[in-house]
């Protein structure tokens, strides 16, 4: 009779009495192959999920641009050009920080509610990735209405503009992903239902409290004190050097002060999206 071959031992995971297996919180990260094609993916399946409202949203966001330029000009009787390239030059960073810590907030809280959040983190992916990828359709919707802003407040008030676009560029998309990076932070932290509520009152502070559309000095002496901390003043500094870069400059504490709020944003929502449970 031909030898019979013994079977092969298997290997059984081996556990301490009363636990039972678990799975790495974190994945490794991939190759760079591999995570761009990983980004690529997840950012179609994230553009897919937002499907014909992506127009919508941008076309919203580039009325409220308009709106923002033509409805704050109508609270200042016989504007002069310096007030109105003011106003003109603050108007996009208010498109911005509204996007971020408004409409963001309320998208991730509403994934969280239906159970899409829960999902994307279960999958099989290297978590900053499905970080970058929101950011990355956020910036998407962003990036129009700024455009549009600048068009409506140049037709508006004829004003003449002086772009760095260097600084432009990228303070846009540094104030863009803060601004995400914020709310989404607020979004995986706070409840949902509270994260909701937070939103509708920064909005408020963004468009009437913060100086961006009005300079810094109007306000009393302790506010100006905590708006040095706040990102929403040293956001618009830069963008407004960026598009008239004769008259304004952005100094180099305004990208300190933006960059520690970058951060802290990426840090909490990366920590939100690797941890368990």
């Amino acid at each position: 009779m031909p030898e019979q071959t013994p079977p092969m031992p298997v290997q059984t995971l081996q556990t301490q009495p009363g636990t039972s297996p678990t799975r790495p919180a974190t994945l490794p990260a991939p190759s760079a192959a591999g995570a761009l094609t990983t980004y690529s993916t997840l950012l179609r399946w994230t553009l897919s999920q937002i499907g014909a409202m992506l127009p919508l949203i941008i076309v919203v966001q580039a009325l409220l641009a308009a709106g923002i330029i033509v409805g704050f000009g109508f609270l200042i009787p016989d504007i002069d050009p310096a007030t109105a390239l003011f106003l003109s030059t603050g108007a996009p960073t208010v498109l911005l920080l509204t996007l971020g810590l408004v409409m963001v907030p309320q998208g991730v809280a509403r994934a969280r509610t239906d159970g899409t959040f829960h999902y994307m983190r279960s999958m099989p992916v290297w978590r900053p990735l499905l970080l970058a990828a929101d950011l990355t359709v956020w910036l998407i919707v962003a990036l129009p209405s700024v455009a549009v802003a600048v068009l409506v407040a140049f037709w508006r008030y004829d004003i003449t503009l002086s772009l760095d676009w260097p600084v432009l560029i990228s303070a846009t998309v540094l104030v863009t992903v803060t601004a995400a990076a914020v709310g989404y932070a607020i979004a995986v932290t706070l409840p949902p239902l509270l994260a909701q509520l937070v939103t509708q009152v920064l909005v408020f502070f963004v468009l009437l409290f913060s100086p961006i559309t009005f300079p810094l000095e109007q306000l009393p002496h302790w506010f100006q004190a905590v708006h040095e901390w706040l990102p929403a003043a040293p956001g618009a500094d830069l963008v407004r050097a960026g598009l008239a870069s004769d008259t304004f400059a952005a100094s180099g504490r305004d990208l300190l002060v933006l960059g520690a709020w970058c951060v802290g944003g990426l840090a909490v929502s990366l920590r939100a999206l690797v941890r368990r449970g």
